[in-house]
Order: structure tokens, then C-alpha cells, then sequence
């Protein structure tokens, strides 16, 4: 066979089996998001393809050298995956990973470490952003604020640039020229010669007086204590005179790793930004708000940082975009039938049956093959009435809906929305997890636990021994009832601890969805408008997040690619948007994502 990326993942079985098979070839353990990495970048590192050929003999796959080496020489996703793969020299989109502090300040030693001044990342930040300031801004004094570090570094090399462009320019720095050390005291030197000491004065908020832009480039991502002194006092005059704000890394004051205002309940400050210029890969702070609404727009710009250093950081934190799941979009092959793409079982109510038809058009709207909603007799001719094409089932008697499961064509199931509050919610989820059935629990099939979340948790843990998968679906309400302890430390940080915890992928819902599983990895997400704002909205997305499950995809995946159609859907639409419109705009996002298949483009 012609080996692809696609191919050799599809192979081993996906990321999961393909670390475990590396990690015995290799004789040391391979984590799960490195090789997410690979899939994620569309390429597998030199270093590591030896040990690709190793696991796939341990595997027993027939992949030889020259077909490997063959492949990995112009090696890129294929099929779904090419949708969003750019080769780097003209790459427009953002790639996925987001880097925390820590990560970045790794990056930046590796970096340096293989040859790279310092100093020249600086001048290559520092012109970007100058140049972008030029394409979006007209003319007009600027103000630069110049912190003691790196990132004051940049706002004197960004000063020198636009003043060679012909801007009036103003600099105020925190730190005496003379105290600043290392690049930033290079710079600060270049530019104290080139304009005389008299063209940095010292940071009050009289620099603001007559600025028509303000470049903020106090702090960066490495300020995690609250925003004080001389620093605090005029970026609270800048926030309240209004004026447009270019935030150099992260708007000062921010928390780059959970996109909180640093030290906010003591009073704590942060910029607020028009405009935001990061450098390489974004912090998970320019995803999660209120950090997302601080930056503004947001930009990311090349340095002259190697992707490659991302082998060694392993990220586990994504931007949700497909580029991170397209590889796992399920695409039917010519001899599909509808058994082959899955059986979907949606748990119905029998008083707010609407919830239930909502997320059975959203499941086979993405692909299941068959949708049947399990539920009370009295409420079959409802259902059946939905929609032509629909499939019911009645659950009489108490051990209806596990003899219903037995037949293991029928994979996934829905419980929640609508069900009720209650013991017989509690029982047909745990019957669907102990069958090893692939399971979303939303609404109400949360709610029934909340007073024994280790009910729960139990459950959850027989089915990952059966080989099952579980996605929960919380809003903020549901998750605090049932991991009552964790609310503190930030969504994402929450999120990863629930996941862990449960030992299912859990979706923190909310303007900026949190995707985590129980491995660590995370995806949030930032194309969802403030219209899915509706009552349904979540039926339809744990639909959508069902019908994926129900076609084999991992639950990893199918929660962020259901999170981010449910988005995408919902930006088709617009104002006015209800729950009944989304079923039938997922249609259109799917032609989106097959139209950029075909033609390489971006969606």
C-alpha cells in the first residue's frame, strides 16, 4: 500500500495504541500527546522514525524502511487531514498548540541553546510588530511603555522602528537605561544612542498626554503577581482615558496560562488591549477569558523559532481548530452502509421531549447512520412523529434499555437531556457504561449523580476496563455539583482535574469550552458567538458529540470536533439563532470542511 500519515495512524490504531507500540519498541514511555503532536503537524521528527519502523514491527504492520522513508520525505496529512495543512513558509493559519510560561521560556532556551541569538529573536519581534502597527494603524504619536525585561526589550526595538518609519514616537521606561541588562539593556542602549538620553523618560502616566496609540510592552506572559506600583497607576489611567492599546506578548497584567487578571480580588489590574502580537504558538491566557476579550484581536507572528523544538515540550494544551482532530473526522468510504456508521441512542423523556429530538437530528445530522430515542411508551408517538426516518424504541420494563444495548451494533448513548432528575436516570447510565457502550452523559444524566458523584466515578471506571468511553457535558452549575472541590485554579486547570478524576473526557461548557481528557491533553475552544447562547444549544451539541462516538471516534476527538461545528454552525447563522436552527446548519459546516479537503484551502 501507498503509506501516508493517515495511513500509518489508522494502522497502529490511533494515537493511543501507536504511543503504547512506541513505547515498547523504544524501551522508554512515549506519551500520548507526542504523537498527537505528529498528527497534529503532519510530520513525524527524524529522531523518531527509527523507532516508528521498531513499533510497527512490534505491531506487526508491514511498514519497511524505503516505504516509510519514502512517505516521511513529503510527509503531510492526507484525506480530512489536509483540510488545514499549509507547508510553513505560507502557513495563514494559527497552529494549534498553545504554550503555557514555563513551555515558552523552554522554547526560548532551546532556541538560543542551537545557535539563535537572543538578540535576534528580540529584533525579529520587535520589527513584526512594528510592521503590523504600520498595516492597521494610521499614523499618530505613539506611546511605548518599556517594562525591565525581555518584553520591554521589544518595545524599544519596536520604538526604533517606527520612528525610522517617520512616526512620532514617545518611550517611557520603568527600569533606568542603565539598569536593564541583557538584550533589553542592548536595545535600550541602541536606542539612547541613536536618540539621545532625553528620548527615554521615566513611566508615569503623563506619557499617555497627546498619545494616539499606546504600544503596552510593560510585562509579558511571565507576571503572575498582581499588577502594582508606578506599572498599576498607569495602566489603570490607560484603561480609563480609553485609548487603543497594542499589547506586546499579553496585555500587562494578565495571567498568560488561565487568562485571569493576576492578583484581581486584591485589586489587581491588567491593559486592555485593540490589538495583541505573540510570538511562535499562543498562551492558553489569549484563548480563556477575560484574558480572550483583553487581548483584542490577536496575532501571531514567526520569530525564527523552529517548530521542531515542539518534540522535546510535548504540549498537551491545543487551540480547538481542526487542524487538532482532522486526522479522526470520520469520512465514509464508497461501500459505507448505515450500520458502518454507527448506531446512535439518544434517552428520552417524557415531558421536555424536546431536548431528546434536538440531539437526535444533531447525531444524525453528523454522520450516525442510525438514531433511535429510548423512552417511556407513552411518549413513542412524539418521538416517532419528529421526523421521517426517526427510530424509536419503548422502554417498558426495568431491564428494557440493557437487553435494547446487548446488540453491539448500537455504540453509543445519550443520557440526559430531558430524561429527569433521578434513580432511573442514574440506572440507565450506569446499564450504558457497564455494557462498555461509548457514553455522554449531559443535563439531567449529570444532575443524578449529584449527590453521589462516586456512583459516578465507579461507573466510569468499570466501563474504561470494558474498553468504554465516556464525554460529560457540564455547564458550570452541573460541575460544581459534582466536583464541588475544584473551584479554584482557573477552567482549564479545573477541567484537566475533573477529567483525571472522572476518567472520562470532560466539556466544561461555557463562551470559552474547555475540552479535557483524563491524559492531560486539552483543547479550548474560541469560535463559539454569543447567539448559542439559547436554551437546546447543549442538547444539540451532546447530540453531535453522540453521533461521532457512535462512528468510532475517540472521545477526545469527538467532543472537540462537535465543540467546534456546534461553534461554527452557529456563526452561519447569526442574531436571532434558536436551538431548532442548528441540526440543519451543520450540513453546511461540513460541506465547509470537505470543500478545504479537497482544495487545501483554510475553513
Amino acid at each position: 500500500m501507498s503509506w501516508t500519515l493517515s495511513n500509518i495512524f489508522k494502522a497502529f490504531g490511533g494515537v493511543r495504541p501507536f504511543a503504547r507500540a512506541l513505547s515498547a519498541a523504544a524501551g522508554r514511555p512515549v506519551a500520548p500527546t507526542t504523537v498527537q503532536g505528529w498528527r497534529s503537524r503532519g510530520r513525524i521528527p527524524a529522531a523518531r522514525q527509527a523507532d516508528v519502523l521498531a513499533a510497527a514491527r512490534v505491531v506487526g504492520i508491514d511498514l519497511g524502511p524505503a516505504d516509510f522513508f519514502g512517505a516521511v520525505a513529503h510527509l503531510k496529512p492526507d484525506g480530512p487531514a489536509a483540510r488545514n495543512h499549509r507547508e510553513p513558509a505560507s502557513d495563514r493559519a494559527a497552529p494549534p498548540e498553545l504554550l503555557t510560561c514555563a513551555e515558552m521560556a523552554e522554547t526560548d532556551r532551546r532556541t538560543i541553546a542551537a545557535g539563535i541569538k537572543g538578540e535576534r529573536l528580540m529584533e525579529a519581534a520587535g520589527e513584526g510588530i512594528a510592521r503590523l502597527i504600520m498595516e492597521r494603524f494610521a499614523p499618530a504619536p505613539v506611546a511605548v511603555l518599556c517594562g525591565p525585561g525581555n518584553n520591554g526589550g521589544d518595545g524599544f526595538v519596536i520604538a526604533r522602528h517606527l520612528v525610522r518609519a517617520g512616526w512620532r514616537v514617545r518611550l517611557a521606561s520603568l527600569a533606568p537605561v542603565s539598569k536593564l541588562s541583557g538584550d533589553a539593556g542592548i536595545n535600550a542602549r541602541r536606542w539612547s544612542r541613536l536618540h539621545g538620553r532625553q528620548a527615554t523618560v521615566p513611566l508615569t502616566p503623563a506619557i499617555l498626554d497627546g498619545a494616539g496609540l499606546v504600544v503596552d510592552a510593560l510585562f509579558g506572559a511571565g507576571l503572575v503577581r498582581p499588577l502594582g506600583g508606578v506599572a498599576g497607576n498607569v495602566v489603570a489611567e490607560l484603561n480609563r482615558r480609553g485609548l487603543p492599546v497594542v499589547a506586546v506578548d499579553v496585555p500587562s497584567g494578565l495571567d498568560a496560562d488561565t487568562g485571569a487578571v493576576a492578583g484581581e480580588a486584591g485589586g489587581g489590574v491588567a491593559a486592555r488591549a485593540a490589538f495583541t502580537v505573540t510570538f511562535f504558538r499562543k498562551k492558553p491566557g489569549h484563548i480563556l477569558f477575560p484574558g480572550r476579550a483583553l487581548c483584542g484581536e490577536t496575532r501571531l507572528i514567526d520569530i525564527g523559532i523552529a517548530a521542531d523544538v515542539l518534540d522535546a515540550i510535548a504540549p498537551a494544551t491545543f487551540e480547538n481548530v481542526p487542524a487538532l482532530w482532522c486526522g479522526a473526522f470520520p469520512v465514509p468510504g464508497s461501500a459505507a452502509h448505515k450500520y458502518s456508521r454507527g448506531h446512535a441512542v439518544i434517552c428520552g423523556g417524557t415531558r421536555m421531549t424536546g431536548a431528546a429530538r434536538l440531539a437526535a437530528r444533531a447525531a444524525a445530522r453528523v454522520g450516525a447512520g442510525l438514531v433511535t430515542i429510548a423512552s417511556a411508551p407513552e411518549a413513542i408517538p412524539i418521538y416517532a412523529a419528529d421526523r421521517a426516518g426517526q427510530l424509536t424504541t419503548a422502554l417498558t420494563a426495568r431491564d428494557d434499555l440493557a437487553k435494547y444495548l446487548s446488540d453491539p451494533r448500537r455504540r453509543a448513548v445519550l443520557v440526559g437531556p430531558g430524561y429527569g432528575v433521578g434513580r432511573r436516570t442514574r440506572e440507565h447510565a450506569r446499564v450504558a457504561l457497564t455494557l462498555g457502550k461509548a457514553v455522554c452523559l449531559d443535563a439531567d444524566g449529570l444532575t443524578s449523580f449529584a449527590d453521589w458523584p462516586s456512583g459516578l466515578f465507579s461507573a466510569l471506571a468499570e466501563a474504561g476496563s470494558l474498553d468504554g468511553a465516556a464525554v460529560l457535558t457540564p455547564h458550570e452549575g452541573e460541575f460544581r455539583r459534582l466536583f464541588p472541590d475544584l473551584g479554584e485554579g482557573g477552567r482549564l486547570a479545573r477541567a484537566r482535574a475533573a477529567a483525571a478524576r472522572a476518567g472520562a473526557v470532560v466539556v466544561l461548557k461555557g463562551a470559552d469550552t474547555v475540552v479535557a481528557a483524563p491524559d492531560g491533553r486539552a483543547a479550548i475552544n474560541a469560535n463559539a458567538p454569543p447567539w448559542l447562547a439559547t436554551a437546546g444549544s447543549g442538547d444539540v451539541l451532546a447530540g453531535m458529540i453522540t453521533g461521532f462516538l457512535a462512528q468510532g471516534v475517540a472521545p477526545f476527538e469527538a467532543a472537540a470536533m462537535a465543540v467546534w461545528i456546534h461553534g461554527a454552525a452557529a456563526e452561519r447563522f447569526g442574531p436571532g439563532l434558536v436551538a431548532d436552527d442548528l441540526p440543519d446548519l451543520i450540513p453546511r459546516v461540513l460541506r465547509a470542511l470537505t470543500a478545504s479537503a479537497a482544495s487545501g484551502t483554510d475553513t
